[in-house]
Order: C-alpha cells, then sequence, then structure tokens
C-alpha cells in the first residue's frame, strides 16, 4: 500500500516537472521569436533614419518634398488602419483557430478564400485611388490650392504610389500567415525594403529624371513589389501560398470580417487622436510640429522595435491557448496556458520598459544632440524636443504593456473590449491635451509682460513650452488605457497576479533607479559635455558609451537583486530569490 502510493506521487513528480519543462521550452521559444522579430524591425528602424538622412540631403524641405509626403502619407495611411492593423489582428486568432483543428485541407480553403476576396475589394479600392487622385488630394491637403504647383504634382505621385496599399496589404496577408506559423524574422525584416528602395530611387534614379521627386514615388511602388516577392519563396516552402478564390460567404472569412469591424475603428481612433494633437500644435509657438516630431520619432523606437515584436509573437501563441474562441474564465482547458504567457510578457515588458524610460528620461537631450542637432537644426530646438520626449517618455511602460494586454482579448476574438478601451483613452488625451496645455500657459506665459494682455490665442501662440502639455497628455492617456485593459482581464480571470509581483517591480524600479543616477552623474563630465558637443563621430561614440555604461550598471543591479537571466524562459520563474531546501532526499 505505502508503496504503491509513493509509485504514485513520484508519477506525479514526474508528470509536474515534464510539465514545467515542456513550459520552460515554449517560453524560451518565445523569447527566441521575440528576438527575431526585434532583430529584423531594428533593421528596418536604422534604415529608416538612413532614408530620412538622404532624402533630406538630396531634396531638402520644399514644394516638391511637401507634394510627395502627401502622396506618400495617403496610402501609408490606409496602410496602416488596414493591412497593418484591423486586418493582421482579426485575420490571426481566426487562422490560429482553425491550424489548431488540425484540418489541413480546412486551412488552406481558408487562405484561397481570403485571399480571394482581399484581393477583389483591393483592386476596387486602388482602381478607385487612382481615379479620384485630384479629389484625395484636396481632402488631406487642403492647403494645396489649385494655382499651387504642389497639387498637380501631388496628384500625379499619388497615382503612382497609391497601388502600394495593394501590394502591401498582400504582404500583410502574407506575414500574417508567416506569424502563425513561427516564422517571425522575414515579416519583421520586410519593412527594410521600403527604406532600401527609397533610398536607391534617391541616389540612382532621381538624376536622370526631368522631376527627381518623382524617383521617390517610383521607389514607393518598387517597395510593394520587393516586399510581397521577398515573403512567397517561403510561403511556398510551407506549402501554404495561397490560390485566390472568390468566396465571400465562407464561414472563416465572414468571421475575419466581423472581427475587422471593431479593430479598424480602433486603427482610426489612433490617427483621429494623432491629427488633433497636429492641429493642437499648429495653434502654439512655431516649432511645436517639429519638436513633438522629433520627439515622438525617439520615443517610437523601443516601441516599435521592443513592443511591436513583442505583441506580434505572442498574439499566435495567446490563440493558440485560448482555443480560438470566445470566453470567459474557466471555459477553456488551457487557461492556465493563457495566463502565463500572459504573465510572462508582462515580466519582460516591465524589465525593459521600465530601463529603457529612465535612460530615454535622462539621455533625452544626447541623444537629440547626436542624431538631429547639426545646420539648422539648433541647440535650441535640441531642448524644446527634449522637453517633449522626457514628457512622452513617462508613458512608455504602459504603451508597452498594452502592446502585451490587448493582444489578450484580440486571441480570444474579443476584439470590441480594446476599441471600447481605446476610444476612453482617446476622449482623456483630448481632454488633458487642452487642461495641460492651459495649465502650463498660465505658467510659463505668468511673467512675461509681452504676453500677458494678448489674446489667449496670442498667448498660445507666442508661449514657449506648452507642446509639453501635448506629450503629457499622451503619456497620461496610455496609463489609462493600460489600467482598463489590466482591470478587465483580472476580473475575467485571465490575469492571475503571481506571487511577489510587486516585489518584483519594486526591484526593477530600484535597478532603472541606480542606473539613472550613473547615466546623469556620467553626462554631467565635462568629458562627456565635450564629446557631445564635438562632431558627428564624436556625438555617436559618447552616446553609445553612454548607453553601453547604463545597460552593464542595470544587470549587475539586477543580478545584485537576485534576478537572473534564465528565469525568462520559465513561465513560473520566482519573482524573489530562490532559498536552499532543507528537505533532504528519501
Amino acid at each position: 500500500m505505502v508503496k504503491a502510493e509513493g509509485t504514485q506521487a513520484l508519477a506525479r513528480s514526474r508528470r509536474r516537472s515534464c510539465s514545467r519543462r515542456g513550459a520552460a521550452q515554449k517560453m524560451k521559444n518565445l523569447l527566441h521569436n521575440i528576438g527575431s522579430s526585434a532583430s529584423g524591425t531594428l533593421v528596418s528602424r536604422l534604415l529608416g533614419f538612413l532614408r530620412d538622412v538622404v532624402i533630406a540631403r538630396m531634396f531638402g524641405a520644399g514644394l516638391a518634398t511637401d507634394a510627395f509626403f502627401v502622396a506618400f502619407r495617403i496610402p501609408n495611411l490606409f496602410r496602416r488602419l488596414f493591412a497593418e492593423g484591423s486586418f493582421a489582428l482579426a485575420f490571426v486568432p481566426v487562422l490560429s483557430a482553425t491550424r489548431q483543428r488540425g484540418d489541413v485541407a480546412e486551412v488552406r480553403e481558408l487562405l484561397d478564400s481570403i485571399t480571394g476576396v482581399l484581393l477583389a475589394a483591393l483592386l476596387l479600392i486602388t482602381a478607385a485611388g487612382v481615379l479620384l487622385a485630384p479629389l484625395l488630394i484636396q481632402l488631406f491637403a487642403p492647403g494645396f490650392a489649385d494655382s499651387d504647383p504642389r497639387q498637380a504634382l501631388a496628384t500625379e505621385m499619388l497615382r503612382v504610389t497609391f497601388p502600394y496599399l495593394l501590394l502591401i496589404s498582400l504582404t500583410a496577408l502574407s506575414g500574417g500567415i508567416l506569424n502563425t506559423w513561427g516564422r517571425f524574422w522575414i515579416p519583421a525584416v520586410t519593412p527594410a525594403l521600403l527604406n532600401l528602395s527609397l533610398i536607391c530611387a534617391a541616389l540612382l534614379l532621381a538624376p536622370a529624371l526631368a522631376v527627381p521627386i518623382k524617383a521617390l514615388a517610383w521607389g514607393v511602388l518598387l517597395a510593394g513589389f520587393l516586399q510581397l516577392a521577398f515573403q512567397l519563396p517561403t510561403l511556398q516552402r510551407l506549402g501554404l501560398l495561397p490560390r485566390p478564390r472568390w468566396r465571400p460567404a465562407h464561414a472563416g472569412v465572414r468571421r475575419i470580417m466581423r472581427l475587422m469591424l471593431p479593430t479598424l475603428f480602433g486603427s482610426s481612433v489612433a490617427q483621429v487622436n494623432l491629427l488633433l494633437d497636429t492641429i493642437i500644435a499648429s495653434m502654439l509657438l512655431a516649432g511645436s510640429v517639429s519638436w513633438l516630431y522629433y520627439a515622438d520619432r525617439l520615443f517610437e523606437f523601443p516601441v516599435g522595435v521592443f513592443g511591436v515584436a513583442l505583441s506580434t509573437v505572442i498574439l499566435p501563441r495567446l490563440a493558440s491557448a485560448a482555443g480560438g474562441q470566445r470566453g470567459q474564465a474557466g471555459e477553456h482547458a488551457n487557461d492556465a496556458g493563457f495566463t502565463a504567457t500572459l504573465q510572462w510578457a508582462m515580466r519582460l515588458a516591465w524589465l525593459i520598459s521600465v530601463p529603457a524610460a529612465v535612460g530615454l528620461l535622462v539621455l533625452a537631450t544626447p541623444v537629440l544632440q547626436t542624431l538631429f542637432q547639426y545646420g539648422r537644426f539648433a541647440a535650441s530646438d535640441t531642448a524644446m524636443s527634449s522637453m517633449a520626449l522626457q514628457a512622452y517618455t513617462l508613458g512608455l511602460p504602459a504603451v508597452i504593456a498594452v502592446k502585451v494586454l490587448a493582444p489578450g482579448f484580440y486571441a480570444r476574438q474579443d476584439t470590441a473590449t480594446p476599441v471600447r478601451f481605446a476610444i476612453i483613452s482617446m476622449a482623456s488625451n483630448m481632454l488633458l491635451n487642452v487642461l495641460f496645455v492651459l495649465l502650463l500657459l498660465q505658467v510659463f506665459a505668468a511673467g512675461d509682460d509681452s504676453v500677458g494682455n494678448a489674446g489667449w490665442l496670442q498667448r498660445l501662440a507666442q508661449t514657449p513650452g506648452l507642446h509639453l502639455g501635448l506629450a503629457l497628455a499622451s503619456a497620461a492617456a496610455a496609463w489609462i488605457n493600460m489600467s482598463l485593459l489590466w482591470q478587465r482581464l483580472r476580473w475575467l480571470g485571465w490575469w492571475r497576479k503571481p506571487d511577489g509581483w510587486g516585489a518584483f517591480l519594486l526591484r526593477v524600479l530600484a535597478m532603472s533607479v541606480v542606473m539613472g543616477l550613473l547615466l546623469g552623474w556620467l553626462a554631467a563630465q565635462p568629458w562627456c559635455q565635450a564629446g557631445l558637443q564635438g562632431i558627428w563621430w564624436q556625438r555617436v561614440a559618447t552616446l553609445l558609451l553612454l548607453v553601453m555604461s547604463g545597460v552593464v550598471v542595470y544587470a549587475a543591479a539586477g543580478f545584485a537583486c537576485g534576478l537572473r537571466l534564465h528565469w525568462l524562459s520559465r513561465p513560473d520563474a520566482p519573482q524573489r530569490p530562490e532559498a536552499p531546501s532543507n528537505q533532504t532526499r528519501r
């Protein structure tokens, strides 16, 4: 009897051990996939910075570049709304659920059907966009009057760039398939081809054209073909290359279309928010729009490289754990795996986003000096952009946390809840924009007699620093959005706080503060200030030294606090250093 009980206990222990090893291996795979996606995105982002430098040197800022940016912005806006926004978020969970059922024929039928319907819709939209190009230019750029040469030039280039929407949407479809099958690096690095295409067009094609700026429009179109062609061979090797079929009544297609509606509205919310910020910024001191733009470019770097990679990788995993169904807590057999993946992703998000935020907060001015303070970008511009970047940075952990929490809803095909919270966040942002700008106006204009008796619109346009209020509002709105998503996940039972979660967060914060203090001390040293004021390579070398010092100190502080790197591959990673067991083996 005793022997039988011992054998059963040993068997249970072995099963638990195998289960933990299996879960740990899955988390190692996720960590590898995040690294693959982030590395591909990093390549694309760095080439994006190089693209901006080349375009600025070749074409400067004037009528021609204004026309190109409008002609490129229109298909790019639709790409963000449809291809990389609503469609991807609706398509991947449905495809994951179909794959989970194990019927290869059903998977291929879904791929063929959705490709056929998507292709037909894109052909109609593209034809309409090319035909209605003059109307679209008037809608998106009302400042381009009929007599303005930019209108005709922008219309001509839009007819070249608009088909990019068709090609990039099919590329997004291919990328969604590859992500579902665990091939993350190829979709992540694909956007780099757009930057390479534009760089080559500016350097090689532009000198041969009568209107050099048109080379960039042709570069955009060429990039669409290159990006799609880059992904097709991998789909072919996986046996997943779709054969378009017109089947709008297919159950999977109808499910994707229903899920797209709320996500499409959610994507629109973000764009409307950006538009409103721009409108308010245009009412402030001249330069405010540019200061916010440069600050946002740097803020989006860690979000794009790490946050988007984390979100992209965990969505198929969460969809698989959720069984591709929508339901309440306890309804799924694999709820434990779903919760473990969310907890693991949140640990990783905080472990990286908090020190990144502290680092940007302390090094905002050195980073801007190194990247942008040349030529017409003066030290005063660096100071104003630095204010905005520091304010944006306060919301960085929340923005990256949203990238983790929102897929928890999308994976269960609940697209309505994140959109509802995004609308609340947008309304909060609008209200806080006005509130913070007016409060800062009272503070900054209090001792300035030159604007004290002017009307409030004139005071807005003459008082420096008010753009800080817009950045602060964006950071606060991100925390509101994150809090709503987290509380809803807890209420549904899809998020359960692991043991020691508060101690883990306090440790990460302490490590980040130690790193920030060291960076602040180093940045204030005379040799560092001299390096940041030198020529470009001296600035880059000094900044890299500061960044590497911060990484080393953060890692050392983490080791001293008891955190270990191998915990990242464990879904049940301890939040406190493990105490040695006093029990002896029997």
